[in-house]
């Protein structure tokens, strides 16, 4: 049986040839307009890259090589006795757009168990810095230190053949999944269970034992990695953790330096700390009108509160989506089964409850609905995880399995390195009066 790794080769061909022909015949045809307000205003619907992993459509949600979650959540493989994904079968699904086998499963889960070993120089640049930094400045850092290890590195610096450039980038991004529970977990466990670090258990899948390695050993925890490592692996490729790994790739910065790259963009409150913002804005509600499970009266007081005072509701609203997350409505129906009669998780429902009416009200908001940021710390804080500033290394650890996943896609299919034209406002001023040319090659 071919592993995974000559069946990404087989594929990546195949698409490879046919990208060739289609470029052959149509690549002097135009595919959109842009406006003044788009490249002013964050490049918002701009369409100018090409990710195979996923794609995101405004109306219906995040799609996997053409499966929604709920689809995932029921065709993907399952751990024994489980009834979440497992996020191997995801990867296997977005490196090579066919549903997995539970034995291709097992063989990624036992591929990432040999290639897990992390090197000691790496805890070592970790504990240099100081406790109280932030877990994303940690994450990064660890992996950093692990670039040490890129094979892409050590290759091209030899004279690696441009056809060959895939294989190394698959190899070093199958390294880096492997590696990043440890390190997510050795941070965790260093920050806030005084350095009491827990070993890998090697009979476990690689989200169940990541949530092992942090300590928590309820299986219904281990299913809720399962369904968090899935649902916040990939959202196509121009939100700024994809988008940012892809350009850092493009110039040939292996994936260590690329992933880097993207758990920085990762790490802002506009993208993946926004999870952080989300369970601190809930807990300062509960602690300001001095109740546990606030009604949807007292809420709505507070969100208009919020809202008078110049600041957004954290966790409503998405660039693309223009409907309820479905990674919130996975999270919310994975809480009505483990959890119902939780006071935090219901309050989340509550505020799912109150706060769309209340944007919609304002008539400037595209989208007033959830997403995948306003339930996920509820879900943690059940469980005992209530450090909130570490969700967003959890995000990290599963967003690296789609844009690593891309990254592979990118080197199999020769994409070029990435350049945009920019304009200044002074030719942006000429071109509107008919003086010069604001579009270059």
């Amino acid at each position: 049986m071919a592993t995974i790794k000559e069946r990404f080769k087989s594929t990546s061909d195949v698409v490879a040839a046919e990208i060739k022909e289609l470029l052959k015949e149509h690549g002097s045809k135009k595919i959109g307009e842009v406006t003044l307000s788009q490249i002013y205003q964050g490049m918002r619907g701009i369409t100018g890259l090409v990710t195979e992993t996923s794609l995101l459509d405004a109306q219906e949600g995040i799609r996997f090589r053409g499966y929604s979650i709920p689809e995932l959540q029921q065709k993907l493989p399952k751990a024994n006795g489980g009834t979440e994904p497992l996020p191997e079968g995801l990867f296997h699904l977005m490196l090579l757009g066919e549903l997995p086998s539970d034995d291709d499963v097992h063989d990624i889960t036992a591929n990432w168990q040999r290639r897990s070993h992390v090197p000691n120089h790496v805890f070592a640049a970790i504990e240099a810095l100081p406790l109280d930094s932030h877990p994303m400045t940690q994450f990064v850092v660890a992996i950093m230190a692990l670039q040490t290890e890129s094979k892409f590195a050590e290759r091209y610096a030899k004279g690696m053949a441009k056809k060959d450039y895939w294989e190394a980038v698959f190899d070093d991004s199958m390294d880096l999944i492997a590696r990043l529970p440890r390190v997510a977990a050795y941070i965790y466990r260093r920050k806030y269970k005084n350095e009491d670090h827990i070993h890998p258990d090697g009979l476990l899948d690689w989200a169940g034992n990541f949530a092992h390695m942090l300590g928590y050993e309820d299986e219904t925890f281990r299913e809720l990695m399962r369904l968090y490592m899935t649902i916040h692996a990939d959202h196509e490729g121009g939100n700024v953790s994809a988008h940012t790994t892809h350009l850092v790739g493009s110039a040939l910065s292996d994936p260590y330096l690329s992933l880097a790259a993207g758990m920085n963009g990762l790490a802002g409150p506009l993208h993946g700390l926004a999870n952080q913002e989300v369970i601190k804005w809930i807990l300062e509600m509960r602690e300001e009108l001095g109740v546990e499970l606030p009604g949807n009266v007292q809420i709505e007081a507070y969100v208009k509160k919020t809202l008078n005072e110049g600041k957004v509701v954290p966790g409503y609203g998405h660039a693309v989506l223009r409907k309820t997350d479905p990674r919130f409505a996975a999270q919310m129906e994975f809480g009505k089964k483990h959890m119902p009669d939780d006071p935090l998780v219901q309050t989340v429902w509550n505020i799912y409850e109150t706060v769309p009416p209340i944007l919609q009200s304002l008539g400037k908001i595209k989208n007033p609905w959830p997403n995948v940021d306003a339930h996920s710390g509820a879900l943690l804080v059940h469980y005992g995880l209530v450090e909130y500033e570490f969700y967003t290394v959890l995000f990290g650890v599963s967003r690296a399995l789609g844009v690593l996943a891309s990254l592979c896609w990118d080197r199999a299919l020769g994409f070029p390195l990435e350049r945009p034209k920019s304009v200044t406002t002074e030719l942006v001023k000429d071109w509107l009066k008919g003086e010069g040319e604001i579009w270059g090659d």
